[in-house]
């Protein structure tokens, strides 16, 4: 999800892509999760929009995240992946993705002749042995495929 935000944002050829709009600000601060207090007292708390521009740079630019420049004023590398972390494990892309293509689809900006589906084929080098009728496991629990009680599904030649 990030990736289509990171799209969408550097779609438009700014000179720094990395530059969060008022616009697109205003649709993800309402997304972000509120931060806990603190514990300790310590450096003040990077603000949430200079942390995405931080995280943008990363991505935008590949360099690893411990080399973010202190001088862009986006905080530490650390100080942004953990953000990055935090807001993926509040589900805020899937709802960024979901209120973007509400937008897009109220301005009837979506264009699904331009989708695209990705799928990979594989062709097997060896036949593997012909396939039974698979098992239904709706009206129970499925068979364990890591052990089996029987010796005869053990592999082990110790008994």
């Amino acid at each position: 999800m990030v990736w289509l935000f990171v799209g969408l944002v550097v779609g438009k050829r700014e000179s720094r892509p990395w530059i969060v709009s008022d616009e697109l600000w205003s649709l993800i601060e309402p997304l972000l999760p509120q931060p806990g207090p603190k514990l300790v007292e310590g450096r003040p708390r990077i603000p949430d929009r200079k942390a995405l521009c931080g995280i943008l740079f990363v991505l935008h630019t590949g360099i690893q995240w411990e080399y973010l420049p202190q001088e862009l004023g986006f905080g530490s590398g650390m100080t942004c992946w953990r953000r990055l972390a935090a807001w993926n494990e509040a589900g805020v892309w899937d709802q960024l993705h979901l209120v973007l293509l509400k937008k897009l689809r109220a301005a009837k900006k979506l264009d699904w002749s331009r989708a695209v589906i990705d799928s990979s084929h594989v062709r097997a080098a060896r036949r593997g042995p012909k396939a039974g009728p698979a098992r239904s496991t709706v009206h129970g629990r499925a068979a364990s495929t890591m052990s089996s009680p029987t010796a005869r599904a053990s592999r082990s030649r110790c008994r």
